[in-house]
């Protein structure tokens, strides 16, 4: 079924949080929208729970965590998720430190054979600082890969019997089934008690590695550009935002909170 688009969107939903993408659904050509920054600490103000779900590491979790307006991260599709309780971080991950160092040299040498077998292609700016993935840069710091090199990323990882997803910027890999969904369900028990009421929620995201998100919630929306990945999504948003990144976020949370307009 094909995206609906925002303009059809006539009744807002009564929603208890909104959960967001964070690379090309904040940010626009690499650059947080200021105003889309504004709209998150508008959305805490009004009472609304604030969750970016990224593909980003650790370490970036660790510091969105801490300073920017929300209630809970979670990073590295789902691997792991932090929120600051007012006093401390609290830190939470799929896997124990013990395999995941494990893991962490099994993907060291799959980034080896990776590198050699897609040439133009190279580890992520941020890798250093991620816990449990590693992310393979096509378009962030290197000249754009077309779709055929991305694929054959893919096909590294699913060779090598790991789970992959592809980003706006990367592809991410890793040993084991979390995805986002994964990582925010686990976070909700623990950050806001139960399962999830997916009917309470509202995300936003871009690309391929939202997927999950996008099938699990009836108010999923993709921003604009997300039309460039819609041919690897069988199950798209189902709504979609008319402007790109960080601007159709604004235009899709006015949407839902005219109020905050």
């Amino acid at each position: 079924m094909s995206p609906k688009p925002l303009s059809e969107l006539t009744q807002a939903p009564k929603l208890k949080g909104i959960l967001c993408d964070i690379d090309d659904t904040l940010t626009h050509h690499g650059r947080l929208v200021p105003q889309a920054f504004i709209m998150l600490a508008k959305l805490q103000q009004a009472g609304i729970k604030v969750v970016p779900i990224t593909g980003r590491p650790g370490g970036w979790v660790d510091q969105i965590a801490r300073m920017w307006p929300v209630d809970a991260v979670v990073g590295e599709n789902g691997g792991l998720w932090f929120w600051f309780d007012g006093k401390k971080l609290q830190r939470r991950f799929q896997q124990s430190e013990e395999t995941r160092v494990a893991n962490k040299e099994k993907l060291k040498s799959l980034a080896t054979t990776i590198l050699e077998t897609v040439p133009g292609c190279a580890l992520a700016s941020d890798q250093p600082y991620r816990d449990l993935d590693l992310a393979i840069d096509f378009c962030e710091d290197v000249a754009p890969l077309d779709n055929d090199a991305i694929d054959r990323i893919v096909e590294c990882f699913v060779h090598a019997g790991a789970t992959c997803k592809v980003s706006s910027i990367h592809v991410n890999g890793w040993y084991g089934s979390f995805d986002k969904l994964q990582g925010f369900s686990e976070l909700h028990k623990e950050r806001f008690g139960g399962e999830v009421n997916f009917d309470e929620w509202a995300f936003f995201g871009d690309s391929a590695n939202d997927e999950p998100m996008f099938n699990a919630f009836q108010w999923s929306f993709g921003v604009a550009n997300v039309v460039d990945f819609l041919p690897r999504l069988q199950h798209p948003p189902k709504w979609i935002c008319s402007k790109e990144g960080g601007m159709g976020f604004v235009e899709g949370i006015h949407a839902l909170f005219p109020s905050l307009q």
